[in-house]
């Protein structure tokens, strides 16, 4: 019966890995220097979103959180004019 279990387990990583062959070029990334990890995503969110959102006392909706969470990217970007325009519209 685990055996069942782990050769089905086995099966779908390897739909997968199949189905997305040609978004893992690491090597071509690497290249690239481009980052292939998780790590540097989940330190931008940590330092960008985290530390704004997180901060004593702060309490936020779902929809304030996603409205700072926008307007501190768009800062951090160098976007906030696109911002105020793409509002305007």
């Amino acid at each position: 019966m685990r055996q069942a279990g782990a050769a089905a387990t086995h099966g779908s990583v390897q739909s997968i890995f199949e189905r997305n062959a040609a978004r893992m070029r690491y090597p071509k990334f690497r290249q690239q220097h481009l980052f292939v990890g998780s790590g540097v995503i989940e330190a931008g969110c940590k330092t960008i979103i985290g530390s704004r959102t997180k901060q004593s006392g702060m309490f936020w909706t779902a929809r304030g959180a996603n409205a700072i969470i926008t307007l501190r990217c768009c800062q951090l970007n160098r976007r906030f004019e696109d911002y105020r325009e793409a509002r305007r519209a």
